[in-house]
């Protein structure tokens, strides 16, 4: 059923809300040659936003192959570069002939090899025939730059998840190579790869960029900005309106608000709103919708509470009152936090566990809009 609360997918054209901004930035940095690293928390909004970027390029008159890969379950160097290798060939070529040539020609001298019988088996497009080394994860990382130079064509190579590298426990050898590879990047020539690279635990990306700099001045971070609320507003009402229904502005903003103006909650939110009403939706379809959202997500936040210590609970409960001097005396004694040095330790490990982050001005955020609810509303019963 066509409708236009979307959240089972990516979004772009007509159901592509908002972040007109950051698209245009894309579409430069693209058009520039220039890497890009993008990280927000899952279900921000990131590929949305480079699909309808490139969809933007694409209607412009603009070729280009574009390749995606996503590395969210790897956890061995040989089959990441086994799945790259797959998405830039996948990107390019068709046919088992035109797999077994580019991959003769431009990975002559490693040990990755086209083997028909794996592709007929379980369509593996590269394999090996030994370990990797070195210079086979440079060959790798340098093949679709070396492809899009033969076949006179602009190569996008999405990396999804990019964080999970490092649980490979030779990711700095695999940062090395990268470096290497990007730093041999000549942006003069007309045909090259680019990356873009996406990762949704926040403060694994930062520890990557911001904190070692792998990659530093190679890569250009965007940062997302918040969609416009009225924009959101705009989209839940029109989206009513198209089938009949209508709903109160106020109420609209209501869940913008609750919600953070995160689009893939509120879709979700709002088409349960819509399957539970005909006409008007009130305050009391909102209440009910709140419930069921909820009643979704809950065993997930059951299980991340029930991760958490004593301290770091003290620390969220912290946050949740505003506070955010948590070294203070008043603070450490107020929510028995122990120690400044404690304090340290549980801010890491709530880092390290995704469910907060801190912002330029060093204020605590909790990543996810409906769990800081669920937490003020029913852990702590919080008026």
């Amino acid at each position: 059923m066509d409708t236009p609360f979307i959240y089972d997918k990516y979004v772009i054209d007509r159901n592509f809300i908002g972040r007109k901004t950051d698209c245009n930035t894309l579409r430069n940095l693209l058009s520039g040659k220039e890497d890009v690293a993008i990280y927000e928390p899952p279900k921000s909004g990131k590929m949305s936003l480079i699909q309808q970027a490139l969809f933007n390029m694409r209607i412009s008159g603009l070729r280009f192959a574009v390749g995606q890969t996503d590395i969210f379950n790897i956890r061995e160097k040989d089959r990441f570069l086994i799945r790259f290798g797959t998405s830039v060939l996948r990107a390019v070529a068709t046919t088992p002939a035109e797999y077994e040539d580019l991959v003769a020609r431009h990975l002559a001298g490693t040990h990755f090899v086209f083997d028909p019988q794996r592709f007929a088996d379980c369509e593996e497009v590269v394999s090996l025939n030994w370990d990797t080394d070195r210079d086979d994860m440079l060959a790798m990382l340098r093949f679709p730059q070396k492809i899009a130079e033969e076949k006179q064509t602009q190569i996008y190579m999405i990396v999804e998840e990019f964080q999970n590298l490092m649980m490979i426990p030779e990711y700095e050898e695999i940062f090395s190579a990268w470096e290497t590879v990007l730093s041999e990047k000549d942006k003069g020539k007309e045909f090259c790869c680019t990356f873009i690279l996406t990762g949704s635990l926040l403060n694994a990306m930062k520890y990557i960029f911001e904190e070692k700099k792998y990659f530093w001045r190679m890569v250009e971070h965007l940062p997302l900005q918040p969609v416009d609320d009225r924009e959101i507003i705009e989209h839940i009402v029109k989206g009513f309106l198209s089938s009949g229904k209508v709903i109160d502005r106020e109420l609209a903003a209501g869940a913008v608000s609750l919600f953070r103006s995160n689009l893939w909650y509120l879709n979700h939110f709002i088409s349960i709103c819509d399957s539970l009403s005909k006409g008007f939706i009130n305050e009391g379809v909102l209440m009910e919708a709140l419930k069921i959202i909820l009643s979704i997500h809950e065993p997930r936040f059951f299980a991340m509470t029930n991760s958490l210590t004593d301290h770091q609970m003290s620390l969220m409960k912290a946050i949740l009152d505003g506070e955010t001097k948590f070294s203070a005396t008043d603070v450490i004694e107020k929510y028995r936090l122990n120690s400044s040095a404690n304090v340290r330790r549980v801010k890491d490990a709530l880092k390290k566990k995704e469910i907060i982050t801190f912002n330029d001005r060093d204020e605590p955020v909790i990543l996810d809009p409906l769990f800081q609810y669920w937490l003020e509303k029913k852990y702590f019963e919080m008026k």
